[in-house]
């Protein structure tokens, strides 16, 4: 059928518009986690996502802020502390994220760092970020950049998460907010509301495929060999 003589016909799969579409869409509102970069009392992180949470909550978002407050640095603790549980589980929870971080020294913060290393690839036998959605967005005290943008894509994407084409980056941020902490009107503010409009569509299409997204051929056979490895085991 197919000169293609590396392949184990057993495990190969031809993708189909039938595996994408044929599952009834869940009806329930999206789940989406927040994380923000800084400690600060008046961290400008964590207020541009509480903007972008109240966006998500009026487009029908089920939405949680974690406050990183508290969570240790990672493996200075077990992962029974209560703060990684948390995180762990509101990983697990979501069905989509937004991560939200100033940068410094041209990088992202450390609190954001620490928050995505104790967010495990795999959690017995799960994985807690494959195949949701994520935005990413980041704030800066001078000019506008997109440094921390861009590595929190690199992040998303070992996480094996899908991470939406549009982003966030607002330049001095201090600026930008009011002294009751909300921020004020600016093509900023609308990139803002841009961003999480096409996060909420990207998660109403994938959140209900993601397993047959992410179901791969060399994940498929390795798990066979596995299985006829503990198999031969058990004969010898």
């Amino acid at each position: 059928m197919h000169d293609l003589p590396n392949l184990e016909d057993a495990h190969f799969a031809v993708p189909s518009a039938a595996g994408l579409f044929d599952t009834l869409p869940s009806t329930h509102a999206p789940r989406i986690l927040m994380l923000y970069g800084s400690l600060r009392e008046r961290s400008f992180s964590r207020l541009a996502s509480e903007e972008a949470a109240r966006l998500l909550h009026a487009m029908g978002a089920d939405v949680r802020l974690f406050d990183p407050r508290g969570l240790p640095l990672p493996d200075s603790e077990d992962a029974t502390h209560p703060k990684v549980q948390e995180l762990r589980d509101l990983a697990q929870w979501s069905e989509g994220m937004v991560w939200c971080s100033p940068e410094r020294h041209g990088s992202m913060s450390a609190i954001m760092k620490a928050q995505i290393d104790w967010i495990p690839l795999s959690l017995g036998g799960v994985r807690p970020t494959q195949g949701k959605t994520l935005a990413v967005m980041q704030v800066c005290g001078g000019s506008q950049s997109f440094n921390t943008v861009n590595q929190l894509r690199v992040l998303g994407r070992w996480m094996r998460m899908l991470t939406i084409p549009n982003q966030s980056s607002v330049p001095k941020a201090f600026l930008e907010f009011d002294d009751t902490d909300r921020m004020q009107p600016s093509p900023l503010y609308d990139r803002i509301v841009d961003v999480m409009e096409e996060l909420m569509k990207f998660t109403l299409l994938v959140r209900d495929r993601s397993d047959y997204l992410t179901d791969r051929y060399s994940e498929r056979k390795e798990s066979a060999e596995q299985v006829s490895e503990r198999v031969n085991q058990r004969a010898m």
